[in-house]
């Protein structure tokens, strides 16, 4: 809020905004968007982890998680179910620093697909979210430095593929297939940004019926406030 969210906020004049990692109770700030409703889904441990999803039109529903105990406790799901789709925001759980948390992360992948497919059967789906997965080598500045680092591992990789295979489409992959240096994710550390030495890891994925009505997939990456930057889409 200090570092220019609403002014961007207003700039990107969006339907729908999704946020990720938000690491805060709703009631620890005054956010006053007109012509929004707000929807918060935090973590139990404070400071932590957490989504919000601030729209313009009136969602028909709104759940939160996955409603699975084990993957419900860190405010990373928030599901609005419109008239034509449902819209899933996702702040994926981090591998961590020497995979501590790998094991647990391919039981969240395999839990989170298995609920897109079930919504995706009523229903084409939105996912918007941090990923905490660069796909492929082009979606990264050094691959091979990376290769077993949390965020690059085969196993990540292999679940996005997976999901994919499922039956989901990678919006700016399906316009941009091979444009390179397209990063959403800068490390704080070694003058990363200003050296574009980034990761794409934030993503809007559709169903793959969804797939001829994207009519733009963009990072704007001109607009500075946090380490990641944001990711449209828009449908016609």
């Amino acid at each position: 809020m200090t570092k220019g969210f609403m002014e961007s906020f207003h700039d990107l004049d969006a339907d729908v905004f999704c946020l990720q990692e938000t690491k805060m109770q709703p009631e620890q700030a005054i956010i006053d968007l007109k012509g929004y409703k707000q929807f918060w889904n935090s973590a139990e441990k404070k400071g932590y982890s957490g989504t919000a999803v601030f729209t313009r039109v009136e969602p028909l529903s709104v759940s939160y998680g996955l409603g699975i105990e084990e993957h419900d406790h860190e405010g990373r799901v928030i599901t609005l179910e419109f008239e034509e789709y449902y819209l899933v925001t996702v702040y994926t759980p981090n591998s961590q620093k020497e995979l501590a948390r790998l094991e647990y992360r391919m039981s969240w992948e395999e839990a989170f697909k298995a609920y897109l497919l079930e919504l995706d059967q009523k229903k084409p789906v939105i996912v918007c979210g941090d990923l905490n997965v660069a796909h492929t080598e082009i979606d990264l500045k050094n691959p091979k430095t990376n290769r077993k680092n949390a965020g690059f591992t085969d196993e990540e990789r292999q679940k996005f593929s997976e999901l994919l295979e499922a039956g989901f489409v990678d919006t700016f992959r399906y316009i941009y297939p091979d444009v390179t240096g397209a990063y959403t994710w800068w490390s704080y550390l070694r003058k990363a940004r200003a050296n574009n030495a980034g990761w794409r890891i934030d993503y809007f994925l559709v169903s793959s019926r969804l797939a001829e009505k994207i009519g733009a997939a963009t990072i704007y990456n001109e607009i500075f406030g946090s380490d990641h930057c944001p990711v449209g889409l828009d449908l016609k």
